[in-house]
């Protein structure tokens, strides 16, 4: 059975370029998974998640060789009107995917490009106004909502088309702290709830070693490591490649150093300090 991601020695180069953006690169991602691609800026992510998404090779040309394939599907043999069906993509601003005069006219505007029956539009705009939690917003205009509110919305224009995988690109850049957490929650939610397979770019990682299965790293176009949020983050290779550790998990390493705490997975703020503090703490 295919995996919902497969990449097999994906290699592109921009035309103006000398070097190229992804060299060799391999990835698998099973049906439900929930992935973090980490690494510096200029590493490659945002060329890979053109790549599976369709942009790159049909929107951008290049050097391409190697093969994505998207629940079966080779993205360079497939209509990109077809992938927008199986591959959904949440921009890092959601102001660049919401345009319409509502909230709920905007959840629509996918569905209705595919033609999709006014009854399966109905219940579909309504199922992801449901899941989003912005059923009391639809009537309202995006302009007036907040940073959060209109990640929502633009998430839930996403989920109405009903796609096996969906990327975000750093969905959680403009958001606060508070926010940030719930987005991240809906995001575990809509993998309970739908099966929904995700792929995410973010920089705060500290946020998503809670519900992530695998991180992955990546370096000057390649993949350099790939595993649990434990085996990435408690390592130590993954500050060398310009991954921003977060500062509790830096502190957590040092502590299990001294065996004061354990290392076998990522602990949050709050799982550190009560490990500290009690019997056999410091």
């Amino acid at each position: 059975m295919p995996a919902m991601l497969e990449v097999e020695g994906l290699s592109f180069r921009y035309p103006e370029s000398r070097r190229k953006a992804v060299s060799d690169f391999g990835l698998r991602v099973e049906e439900g998974e929930i992935v973090v691609l980490a690494g510096p800026s200029g590493c490659g992510k945002s060329t890979l998640l053109r790549a599976v998404n369709g942009l790159v090779p049909h929107m951008y040309s290049g050097d391409y060789s190697g093969d994505v394939r998207v629940a079966g599907r080779s993205v360079k043999a497939t209509d990109m009107r077809e992938l927008a069906q199986t591959v959904g993509f949440l921009f890092q601003n959601p102001e660049n995917q919401i345009f319409m005069f509502s909230v709920e006219r905007d959840v629509a505007f996918g569905l209705e490009n595919l033609g999709v029956p006014r009854p399966e539009m109905r219940a579909r705009v309504d199922e992801a106004l449901r899941l989003l939690g912005v059923e009391p917003l639809a009537q309202r205009a995006p302009h007036e909502l907040s940073d959060g509110q209109k990640q929502r919305v633009a998430l839930a224009g996403v989920i109405a088309m009903r796609p096996k995988l969906v990327i975000l690109d750093e969905p959680t850049s403009l958001l606060d702290p508070k926010t940030a957490s719930e987005l991240v929650g809906l995001v575990a939610r809509l993998r309970k709830e739908l099966g929904t397979t995700f792929l995410i770019v973010e920089h705060r990682l500290d946020l998503l070693v809670g519900v992530a299965d695998r991180m992955v790293v990546m370096s000057e176009g390649r993949k350099v490591l790939d595993g649990t949020p434990a085996d990435v983050l408690l390592g130590e290779e993954a500050e060398g490649y310009g991954v921003a550790v977060p500062s509790i998990t830096r502190l957590q390493k040092a502590l299990a150093r001294e065996g004061l705490v354990s290392g076998s997975r990522v602990m949050t703020s709050a799982e550190l300090a009560a490990a500290v503090e009690g019997p056999g703490g410091i």
